[in-house]
């Protein structure tokens, strides 16, 4: 069988993209972001995202399919993200998805957007090697995963018991008054700032709450500490440090992250780690995880920043994964799942 060509189509969030790739070669990636309409209200609002969705769709596929130099026909199955996500984003993708599919009489798969995060990668860095351990740092989701097989069989390892990294940031970012989404503009002050400025505690990592999630993710007390300090600061009359804020914070959450992954790789002999999600465009995250990774002897994979925000080539290329195992596709009446777990790849 020739190489699968596999249109991939995303809406769980604010972004509506498409995408087509064939085998791991991406031939076209089209993003719409309604990301300033919410940026006045300071966080997504679900109703004018799926409003977007629904504006953007058409537009999205049919430029996704004019760039490759194809039509419906020319793809094998069409993937969408099933979840997790936006309920109302969700519907509006899937609809949309399973109204081409049967217009065309392709297959159709509904795929877990997280997944989606990790098969990305390898439209850059080619197949998995055994035993690859994935790190997902997202808006909503910080996950350890083992991949057995990224089309059938993925265990989780560790995941976030409060806030994420990204939402930690976003927190973080208001009460130094930036504007949403913060991530970025803590970035470009952390590299300003001394990284150990601060004393930024490091969740779930000590005693013996770091013993019973030794791959377990916490940052609301780091959020929570970081509010705290600015408080007094202010409390005292004293001018906030904002460099120096973001940098402790960015040094201390990348710290975590890189510890956790790397005791992670070791305990299932991982040479290899895949990096993936929104948050994995940070600039002190990926420093410190590539430092520790040539300390531990661990390639780690991180994708180029426009891989690492939701697209449709992660998605397109789950769906490649998927028909080439011979997965079968998701019946056509399947659900949407905005809170679909980590170890369900397909519906």
């Amino acid at each position: 069988m020739s190489e699968p060509i596999v249109l991939g189509i995303e809406s769980t969030c604010d972004e509506t993209a498409a995408a087509v790739v064939q085998g791991r070669t991406l031939i076209s990636n089209v993003v719409a972001s309604s990301m300033d309409e919410h940026a006045r209200y300071g966080g997504v609002i679900p109703e004018i995202a799926s409003r977007a969705h629904a504006e953007a769709f058409v537009p999205c596929v049919s430029k996704a399919l004019a760039d490759a130099n194809m039509t419906l026909s020319d793809v094998d199955a069409i993937a969408v993200s099933a979840g997790p996500g936006l309920a109302g984003c969700l519907a509006v993708g899937v609809s949309g998805a399973k109204s081409l599919a049967w217009a065309a009489n392709k297959p159709i798969y509904g795929i877990n957007h997280v997944i989606g995060h990790i098969a990305v990668t390898q439209l850059q860095f080619g197949p998995f090697p055994k035993d690859t351990l994935a790190l997902i740092v997202s808006g909503g989701h910080t996950s350890l995963l083992h991949v057995e097989d990224v089309a059938r069989h993925i265990d989780v390892v560790g995941t976030t018991l409060d806030d994420a990294a990204g939402e930690c940031f976003d927190k973080v970012a208001r009460l130094l008054g930036f504007p949403y989404p913060g991530g970025p503009h803590i970035d470009r002050h952390a590299q300003l700032g001394n990284p150990h400025a601060i004393k930024v505690p490091q969740g779930l990592t000590q005693g013996k709450a770091g013993q019973q999630h030794p791959y377990d993710f916490s940052f609301s007390g780091v959020k929570t500490a970081v509010a705290r300090w600015i408080e007094q600061q202010q409390a005292e009359g004293n001018e906030i440090p904002i460099d120096d804020v973001c940098a402790s914070l960015a040094d201390s959450v990348a710290t975590v992250l890189a510890k956790k992954a790397m005791r992670g790789c070791e305990q299932y002999g991982s040479k290899t780690l895949i990096v993936g999600g929104g948050f994995s465009a940070n600039s002190q995250l990926r420093a410190k995880l590539l430092e520790v990774g040539a300390k531990h002897g661990v390639e780690v994979r991180i994708p180029q920043i426009k891989l690492c925000t939701d697209n449709g080539a992660m998605v397109a290329m789950l769906g490649v994964n998927l028909v080439e195992s011979g997965v079968k596709p998701s019946e056509p009446d399947f659900a949407i799942d905005s809170a679909m777990p980590l170890t369900k790849i397909s519906m």
